[in-house]
């Protein structure tokens, strides 16, 4: 059983792997040429971005640059490795287990081939090798364990992660330079050394707004939502203040009498009361009072209301 099976892993093993590993060498070679042109292109829009003073959006184009960089290179490692494991593709079919000789390349390529989209050939030696060593060989170069053997460089040039501030920097130095664009970098020198913002939690501090109520206001306040009686005798008087105001304004005749209306019709400001035990029938006389005054207050608006129209009507006949 052990010689069909190492017949039926050495047949599966070296035709299919060194078909595909030529072909991801081939088309490592194209996208290297290809992604040279872009690089150029990418590369010359900076400098233009630096020139023309836009340097918010070449540090953000920069990123861009530095991530294709790194592709590059690891695209150029794992051709080195392909063209490695192809040369020796014998040696892993006469081979049980894996070769030390072997083993970083092997580890290199199935780390490689699931954050490679563009190389899908990869993905189907990956299958290979797991067939060929296990499920467990694999995920330990997939999941970077400590005998996992994979390049330290292409786990480097292949993460995710944003590029840290000196190295974008660094990169915009060397295409102002590249293509002689005077260029200060103290303003992006200053952005790049922030701090970045913590949106999910907020802010640490709450701003707290002052206080702009008085304590007599407050007071008054209490005092007319325990008294009711009380603020309608203060609202009340503040409703005929307005209309002798209002009068007053108008009116170019009888001025004595307007006055004296409103003297009339004044009423006294609510005080605070220490003793809270205070009477009802205190403080029904005192809203019965003040009802009485606001009555008199509006007779004698109505009144001098009606003396101003007669003496306008007067003078207009005339």
């Amino acid at each position: 059983m052990s010689v069909l099976n190492q017949l039926f892993n050495r047949g599966f093993l070296g035709a299919k792997c060194k078909t595909c590993l030529t072909l991801s060498i081939s088309r490592i070679k194209l996208l290297q040429n290809k992604r040279d042109v872009q690089l150029k292109l990418m590369r010359k829009e900076i400098a233009e971005f630096l020139q023309a003073g836009q340097e918010a959006i070449a540090r953000i184009r920069v990123e861009h640059v530095i991530r294709e960089q790194n592709t590059w290179e690891a695209y150029e490692i794992l051709e080195l490795f392909c063209e490695f494991v192809l040369a020796r593709v014998p040696i892993l079919e006469s081979q049980r287990a894996c070769p030390t000789e072997l083993r970083e390349a092997v580890a290199s390529i199935i780390f490689s081939a699931p954050r490679c989209s563009d190389l899908p050939d990869l993905l189907h030696v990956r299958n290979l090798f797991a067939a060929k060593y296990g499920k467990e060989f694999v995920a330990a170069a997939s999941e970077l364990r400590p005998d996992a053997s994979v390049n330290r460089t292409i786990i480097e040039k292949l993460s995710v992660s944003a590029p840290p501030a000196d190295v974008k920097l660094k990169v915009l130095e060397e295409i102002a330079l590249e293509y002689n664009v005077n260029w200060d970098s103290t303003n992006t020198e200053a952005e790049f050394s922030k701090k970045p913002e913590d949106l999910l939690n907020g802010p640490k501090q709450i701003a707290v707004q002052p206080q702009t109520q008085s304590r007599q206001e407050v007071r008054e306040d209490s005092y007319s939502v325990e008294h009711p009686a009380a603020s309608l005798n203060g609202k009340q008087g503040d409703r005929s203040l307005q209309s002798s105001a209002s009068l007053r304004s108008t009116s170019f005749v009888a001025p004595t009498m307007i006055e004296s209306s409103m003297r009339e019709s004044k009423v006294e400001p609510v005080t605070e009361i220490k003793n809270t035990s205070v009477q009802s029938s205190d403080v029904l006389e005192r809203a019965r009072a003040a009802v009485a005054a606001a009555e008199r207050a509006s007779a004698a608006a109505r009144a001098a209301a009606e003396l101003v129209n007669s003496r306008f009507t007067s003078v207009k006949l005339e």
